[in-house]
């Protein structure tokens, strides 16, 4: 352990150990979604698709979230379940693109999960009146409770060189998997298996075999982050197939962003250009004339980035033909029978 990673494993030592002793309960059941690296596991899809399954079995769930780079105060609403009430620049991007496509669910913003969720319970009416707490990218907010706690591991990269920060990817050692209830091996190349653990299913043995070393019991799903439609600026919708043998220039800021390079040419898509933009880069009209140019040079028709790109756009006068790529998380439903077992709704 390099000596930046000392100081940063004491830091995390003492924090870890102030939250727990700390630690209070909200009156209703908590799921996390976390994980142990910086970036690109699929947090933000995975999140709606459980906030969307909670809603199928009955919950009035509601998701808070720190809201990373969000300038708002929390708690605050980013949604009351309907349309956002706030902007990017307040919320951030991941929590304005969970406000926008979780109608019914509201979305709050708070640096304390525990006064966020408090202050969802006072505020909301009777009839949106959470009766349970989805954790956004909660696995190291030990200040809160949980009843479940979701780890997700991205197979392509699942833990960098495994340095802690600020030397490797590492938010915490890897024996912190130990907590995790659940683990899900995200960005998987097969389809999803109904067989858990031990390498069935199109799981990484070695991956696995690492895993059990810190956590013998959870159960391991395998899930994919799939394609699932293109969105114009208008709002339209275009299907996969309309991008296939079509030019397109590519960029993004994201945590991942050869992951959605990968995407992009898995579609059949001719790509002729792809920019890369730090992570949650806020970009400036002046940045929007330089990837219009760009695409233009490379000979592209089409310019296409992430959803959660366009979240930190909106305002600007944008290209006509621009496109966003929408990725749904995909697992077996044996996954979320075992997230809702012991859970039970209100009803």
């Amino acid at each position: 352990m390099t000596f930046p990673e000392v100081l940063y494993y004491l830091g995390y030592l003492i924090k870890k150990h102030y939250a727990l002793k700390n630690q209070k309960r909200l009156p209703h059941k908590v799921i996390s979604i976390g994980n142990i690296t910086m970036g690109g596991t699929g947090k933000t899809p995975a999140t709606i698709a459980l906030a969307r399954e909670a809603i199928k079995r009955r919950f009035n769930p509601c998701i808070l979230t720190r809201g990373y780079k969000g300038k708002a105060k929390g708690p605050c609403f980013v949604s009351r379940g309907e349309n956002p009430v706030l902007d990017e620049y307040q919320a951030g991007d991941e929590a304005l693109l969970m406000a926008e496509k979780l109608k019914g669910v509201p979305v709050v913003k708070g640096k304390n999960r525990y006064e966020a969720g408090m202050f969802a319970l006072s505020s909301l009416p009777l009839a949106l009146s959470p009766d349970l707490f989805i954790l956004d990218d909660g696995f190291q907010h030990w200040h809160l409770f949980r009843d479940k706690d979701i780890l997700l591991i991205d197979v392509s990269n699942p833990f960098g060189k495994k340095h802690l920060l600020p030397v490797g990817r590492l938010r915490e050692p890897l024996s912190s998997m130990k907590m995790a209830d659940i683990i899900v091996i995200t960005n998987t190349p097969t389809p999803p298996s109904p067989l858990r653990g031990e390498g069935k299913g199109g799981g990484d043995d070695n991956l696995i075999s690492e895993i059990r070393q810190y956590n013998t019991s959870a159960p391991i799903f395998f899930a994919q982050h799939k394609p699932s439609e293109f969105i114009k600026m208008t709002g339209d919708k275009l299907s996969i197939e309309w991008s296939k043998d079509k030019k397109l220039f590519g960029f993004c800021g994201i945590g991942n962003p050869d992951s959605f390079r990968k995407t992009l040419l898995s579609l059949n898509i001719d790509l002729k250009g792809f920019k890369v933009f730090r992570d949650h880069y806020r970009y400036s009209p002046d940045d929007i004339k330089k990837i219009i140019n760009l695409a233009k040079t490379s000979g592209a028709q089409w310019i296409v980035t992430t959803e959660k790109d366009i979240m930190r756009m909106k305002g600007f006068d944008m290209p006509e033909n621009l496109v966003s790529l929408a990725i749904e998380f995909y697992v077996d439903d044996e996954f979320y029978e075992e997230v809702f077992r012991g859970i039970k709704n209100n009803l």
